[in-house]
């Protein structure tokens, strides 16, 4: 059993007699005494896909999802499909930008250390490796004299994703992303 207090993105429970992956949670803790600690959680039903938000009241207990996990690799997309190979039995499939999500601004053709998120055989989702590496592609010039504190300015990587990066970067450097929040970890070695 999984405990609400257990929560965070990627925990597969099952939610009002559906398979549901916890997309994002927040934890608020109500100002009147003894109140539980409610979790604010938008879930994706693993089988249609509809995303739905609902508050849930710690002390509440979930059904783990039965989830096979396997490694997959990502061919290429045709602008409306994300193709993928699985590992194992060297079976094609695709997901939608629906379907993925923010993982779409990480993926890059023959990707791979992905892992395939499988439920009764049927594929859900695709999980990726914690960080990247991305070509800085486009950036904004450095501001001269503003060292008062630790200045970031824009820049758009290869995938199209947005972040903020130190300014010593340049166009066409290579650069390490963090995929859970899409944040600049590093300069990627070598």
């Amino acid at each position: 059993m999984i405990e609400v207090s257990e929560f965070k993105k990627g925990v597969c429970i099952v939610y009002k007699a559906a398979p549901m992956v916890i997309v994002d949670v927040t934890f608020s803790t109500p100002t009147a005494r003894g109140a539980n600690t409610i979790a604010k959680t938008r879930l994706r039903n693993l089988v249609t896909g509809q995303l739905i938000s609902e508050s849930i009241r710690s002390g509440s207990k979930f059904e783990p999802v039965d989830v096979e996990m396997r490694p997959c690799s990502f061919m290429y997309s045709d602008g409306t499909h994300w193709h993928f190979m699985d590992g194992e039995s060297y079976e094609q499939f695709h997901l939608t930008a629906d379907e993925l999500g923010q993982a779409t601004s990480f993926l890059l053709d023959g990707a791979e250390g992905l892992r395939v998120r499988l439920v009764d055989g049927g594929v859900v989702g695709v999980d990726l490796p914690n960080t990247v590496e991305l070509s800085v592609v486009e950036c904004d010039p450095v501001i001269k004299g503003a060292t008062a504190q630790a200045q970031l300015k824009r820049a758009v990587v290869e995938t199209g994703l947005e972040l903020q990066v130190p300014p010593y970067l340049e166009v066409g450097e290579r650069i390490v992303v963090d995929t859970r929040d899409g944040h600049f970890v590093e300069r990627a070695k070598g």
